[in-house]
């Protein structure tokens, strides 16, 4: 696991990857998102989806199955990991720059039980799993999953 350091005055355009990772409640027949608590990095206290930074070299599907997995526990299959979208993050209110590469991945309910915080150093408490309609009511957001939720489809999550 490499680790990227970002300075204060950020000098380039860093990319980051969120993964939507979702099941189905068997119970109330609803679509559940794996979201967190940032804490001690940029967005500490805002809601985020499990992700990081993309390696060099490393592919948008790689990248989301090994941060999943270094911070959920989760192994995803590679060839169930889809890209969705990218958003330009500019966050000139902390001189950060961000491409942040939004993927997809819907496990069986049965793997949920893996589930755990694997990097307590970087989550607030436990990872949460929610519906879309209680992550868009969660507040706040990290800025670029609030920008996906402002500005993106979101009925394949329903």
């Amino acid at each position: 696991m490499s680790t990227i350091t970002v300075t204060a005055e950020q000098k380039d355009v860093l990319v980051g990857v969120g993964c939507f990772v979702t099941y189905t409640d068997s119970k109330a027949g609803q679509t559940r998102i794996l979201v967190g608590q940032r804490a001690g990095s940029h967005g500490a206290g805002t809601w985020q989806l499990p992700g990081g930074h993309l390696e060099m070299f490393e592919d948008f599907e790689t990248c989301a199955k090994r941060e999943i997995e270094e911070e959920t526990n989760l192994t995803l299959p590679l060839q169930d990991i889809k890209m969705l979208t990218a958003t330009n993050n500019i966050m000139q209110d902390i001189k950060k720059h961000y491409v942040t590469i939004f993927m997809w991945c819907h496990i069986p309910e049965a793997a949920i039980v893996d589930v755990k915080v694997m990097e307590p150093h970087k989550l607030q408490g436990e990872w949460q799993w929610l519906t879309i309609d209680e992550l868009v009511q969660k507040k706040p957001l990290f800025s670029p999953l609030q920008k996906f939720v402002d500005e993106q489809d979101l009925t394949f999550l329903k």
